[in-house]
């Protein structure tokens, strides 16, 4: 009799009774070295928000995807990208990072649970993939990664020497907990995050350049705003405007050194969002007012036009 799907791959998918239960079934699962994930959108992430603060404070990997709606409150089913401060600069509390994946495709939503999955069991660091309401939606073709098959309990001994899997060979018992009640003790671990958070920093950035070499004007933008974003640069150089685009594949750890740079050739940016202006103040940080920056950006589930985006760059960049 051939193997169920479950046997072959080893998967387990479980309907949690609420946001809460599922984050801490990952808290759960991940101390265990297993790799697993969990998904919702906007609001339920706000309900899994305590839970990725304790899997940052424990140093346990797992991949989280937010598949972004409008909001503030219940909002609307519709996309955004208004989830960009909860993700990037921590949504629950204490000093911790996520590394986060901005994906503009359903090949790249694919192609990044295996790349967040390896990320945040290099780093000990939960990942998540922020998406939006039209990329999560989209029907495209993709190519599906490679098959592998589920790791052993051998291997994940071996990957995972930090993994609470009980007492085996003698060695003490692993415990995992992100509780630390000795202020010195504490201290030490928050610095050994930050030392972590800036390896992420130094050697994890990821952007894509389009049409950006000759570039005057450039947009930023991430997720289904830079694939309209590329249209616009299309456009604008019909009309013999030289504008290029800049997206940000990790929205955390920013390419703010790549930003900098062009900060010194063109003459103004905009950052393009589907939102009320969140990402524009890491791009305001990054060029340390050496060019104008403006936002442009469509609430409430409306998204703009190529068109509406040039004539905001005209507006408020180029005029």
């Amino acid at each position: 009799m051939a193997e169920k799907p479950w046997e072959q791959t080893g998967m387990v998918i479980l309907q949690a009774e609420s946001e809460i239960a599922a984050i801490n079934m990952v808290y759960g699962g991940a101390g265990t070295g297993k790799k697993v994930m969990t998904s919702s959108s906007s609001p339920g992430v706000s309900l899994k928000q305590e839970g990725i603060s304790y899997m940052a404070g424990a140093e346990l990997p797992c991949l989280i995807v937010n598949v972004m709606r409008g909001g503030p409150g219940l909002g609307t089913i519709q996309p955004s990208q208004a989830d960009y401060f909860q993700t990037v600069k921590g949504g629950g509390h204490g000093d911790y990072r996520l590394i986060t994946l901005a994906p503009a495709s359903v090949q790249e939503m694919a192609d990044f649970v295996g790349l967040g999955f390896d990320l945040a069991f290099k780093y000990r660091n939960p990942s998540i993939i922020l998406a939006d309401g039209i990329i999560g939606q989209m029907m495209e073709k993709v190519v599906l990664p490679p098959f592998h098959p589920r790791r052993t309990d051998e291997q994940i001994e071996k990957e995972c020497p930090w993994a609470a899997r009980g007492k085996k060979h003698g060695r003490r018992p692993n415990v995992i907990t992100s509780l630390e009640l000795d202020p010195a003790k504490m201290e030490e671990n928050n610095l050994r995050f930050q030392a972590k958070y800036r390896q992420i920093e130094e050697q994890e950035v990821r952007y894509e350049e389009f049409q950006c070499k000759d570039a005057e004007y450039l947009l930023v933008a991430f997720g289904s705003s830079a694939r309209i974003c590329q249209k616009v640069v299309e456009n604008a150089r019909t009309e013999g405007i030289r504008l290029g685009l800049l997206r940000p594949i990790t929205l955390w750890p920013f390419p703010s050194d790549i930003i900098a740079q062009y900060a010194n050739q063109v003459k103004g940016m905009l950052s393009v969002e589907l939102n009320a202006g969140q990402m524009v103040e890491d791009i305001r940080l990054a060029v340390n007012g050496k060019v104008k920056v403006e936002h442009f950006g469509r609430l409430g589930g409306i998204v703009f036009t190529p068109d509406e985006i040039l004539e905001a760059l005209k507006v408020k960049i180029i005029r």
